[in-house]
């Protein structure tokens, strides 16, 4: 058998065992991670030759990143904690009602414009684990308020943290200094910034007609999976709208990255879109005649619903009330200092001084390359941390309710803890598998080398998906594109086609990844209460990365090989024919059946 052939089964051993575990067998994360972890540390060790110090390494390295996803999580949890025990979560769930009690509305406000700036001031799957409880509060089943969250975590992401996917995960996964890139360089004429900016453009035009849809596949899957009669057609019903939403996000996204690079697309894009829609949509513009429920609480499927209780909070019960600028203060000073500890330079160097506030641990246990680094106060954990402590004040809760969400939140950590202490370490020893005694590439690029063998000039209609198995695996578009932008650079210049496009297609298929990675479902999974259902969460939201890649791949391949008669424009020719037909069929059969809908009219 071919060596690349063999190499790269044994590499997606690891991967396939997870998978199948999750999905196939619907074990909870706690348990199918650890024995992922075993198969890869002994794929690692006996086909890769990998040191048992190496392989320790990387666990070690593992742990530590995974510890500071814990400290994410934990700010996340508690922030919930504190907006709820105030009762200013209260406050904040009338004001969206006031603006459209339907729960669809509300999905796309709170999920995908709110989520769009979040992501892009954030990342590091930040977005998902503050929509996904902001959800849950507002009524929202847990499962559903975590499939809301990680389906956002699609078209913001290659330009979440600021750009950081585009500029770190792209621009240092990429060899500026090789003799191929130099010689691309002098024939474009312009600088590696200028080159990785020209990528960011490809990047966001791409998402620009891929995204378009997102915001409808978010309230159709809501209704279709969480309605009370389960009826995609309910989402479909508000077509207008989400398209409308959608392009108040990606159209000033799209524009940032032509005129201000890929720094803000996704911050100011998700910003714009937000004020956009709210305003409108307070003056009923496209507003549904008939407002969506998702039924009677008593009516919900157990698998729906996670630890955290939705009770009301003692401080109304009291009778004092909390405004609405109050009420959103934290979340103003969260995406405040999101914002200003990544724009201010003067402030972004104070929180990533080495040795003071950014801590490497170079050569973990003496392995050259096993680095990992912590930075605890430029990590989204703190600014969390932050808003919670001005929430106590602004709200002036008590001691005893102060101690009350740290207790809640800390018991909500303690569920999330396995699945990550095993998870994290798993996708290290992947990644750190090419420090090894046998001369092979890591198991991720032996992976790419081989579906890249079999697949030609098709290439350009792939890469999506190795980038979206790159995110899957290791959790991050940043990560994904570290270690395969050079790989797809290469390929593409192999094959004679633009290196770029194949690498904004790697860029596009690791944010269409996100949602499926188990890194963020579990994290996600944690905050709302709903540890055990990973499975459940990943076959719901699999065919979204499926349609991502599958359209991006499309466009790619076009681009590419130019428009005619191929594989590119068959692809996408289908999409735009099938997906119109079916959205019909689905409103036409369930068009004759009554809907449990409630009126906009008379709600509060």
């Amino acid at each position: 058998m071919d060596s690349i052939a063999w190499y790269s089964m044994l590499a997606i051993a690891p991967i396939i065992t997870v998978g199948l575990l999750l999905a196939g067998f619907r074990w909870p994360a706690k348990y199918a991670m650890p024995v992922g972890y075993l198969v890869a540390v002994c794929v690692a060790w006996l086909s890769w030759d990998m040191a048992p110090v190496a392989i320790a390494a990387a666990s070690v390295e593992g742990l530590i990143i995974a510890g500071t996803m814990l400290y994410i999580i934990f700010g996340a949890l508690l922030l919930l904690a504190t907006v709820m025990a105030s009762g200013a979560m209260e406050t904040i769930k009338a004001g969206f009602n006031r603006i459209s009690p339907d729960r669809r509305v509300q999905a796309i406000i709170i999920g995908w414009c709110f989520g769009s700036f979040i992501e892009g001031t954030s990342g590091y799957g930040t977005t998902a684990a503050v929509v996904a409880p902001l959800l849950l509060a507002m009524g929202f089943p847990a499962m559903a308020a975590v499939m809301v969250g990680l389906i956002v975590q699609t078209t913001p992401v290659s330009f979440g943290a600021v750009g950081t996917p585009i500029l770190i995960g792209v621009g240092n996964g990429l060899d500026q200094n090789s003799d191929a890139m130099q010689a691309r360089l002098l024939d474009q004429n312009i600088t590696y910034a200028e080159y990785i900016a020209e990528i960011g453009l490809n990047v966001a035009l791409i998402h620009a007609v891929v995204g378009l849809l997102i915001p409808l596949i978010i309230v159709t899957l809501l209704t279709g999976f969480f309605g009370p009669e389960r009826s995609f057609a309910d989402g479909l019903r508000i077509t207008p709208f989400a398209l409308y939403a959608s392009l108040a996000v990606i159209v000033p996204s799209a524009l940032v990255a032509t005129f201000l690079g890929p720094e803000f697309p996704a911050m100011l894009g998700g910003l714009t879109g937000l004020v956009i829609v709210m305003v409108t949509s307070s003056k009923g513009f496209l507003m549904p005649d008939r407002a969506f429920e998702f039924g009677p609480r008593s009516n919900w499927e157990t698998s729906w619903t996670g630890r955290i209780a939705q009770e009301k909070p003692k401080a109304l019960a009291s009778g004092r009330q909390i405004g609405m600028a109050r009420a959103w203060s934290p979340y103003l000073v969260l995406a405040g200092l999101l914002v200003a500890t990544r724009v201010l330079e003067p402030l972004e160097e104070l929180l990533n001084t080495p040795g003071v506030t950014l801590f490497e641990f170079s050569d973990l246990l003496g392995v050259e390359g096993i680095s990992p680094t912590v930075e605890p106060f430029y990590l989204p954990g703190f600014m969390l941390l932050t808003a919670v402590a001005c929430g106590y004040v602004i709200y002036r809760m008590s001691s005893s309710q102060v101690l009350r969400t740290w207790q809640v939140a800390g018991r909500q950590l303690a569920g999330t803890a396995a699945a990550l202490f095993f998870a994290v370490p798993l996708v290290r020893v992947l990644l750190q598998s090419g420090t090894n005694d046998s001369g092979l590439e890591s198991m991720p690029v032996i992976l790419a080398e081989g579906a890249a063998a079999v697949s030609g000039g098709y290439w350009p209609f792939l890469a999506p998906f190795l980038g979206a198995l790159g995110a899957f695996v290791a959790g991050s578009n940043t990560i994904s594109n570290l270690t395969f932008s050079q790989f797809q650079w290469s390929t593409g210049s192999h094959i004679g086609v633009s290196p770029e496009t194949v690498v904004a297609a790697q860029a596009v298929g690791g944010a269409g990844g996100n949602p499926i990675s188990v890194h963020n479902i579990v994290a996600a999974s944690a905050t709302v209460g709903l540890l055990g259902r990973e499975g459940d969460l990943l076959r719901r939201v699999l065919p979204v990365t499926l349609y991502y890649c599958t359209a991006a791949g499309a466009i790619s391949y076009i681009v590419a090989h130019g428009a005619g008669l191929n594989l590119g424009t068959l692809v996408l020719g289908a999409l735009a024919l099938i997906l119109p037909l079916a959205a019909g069929v689905v409103v036409r059969r369930s068009s004759a059946a009554p809907r449990v809908e409630t009126p906009t009219a008379g709600r509060r």
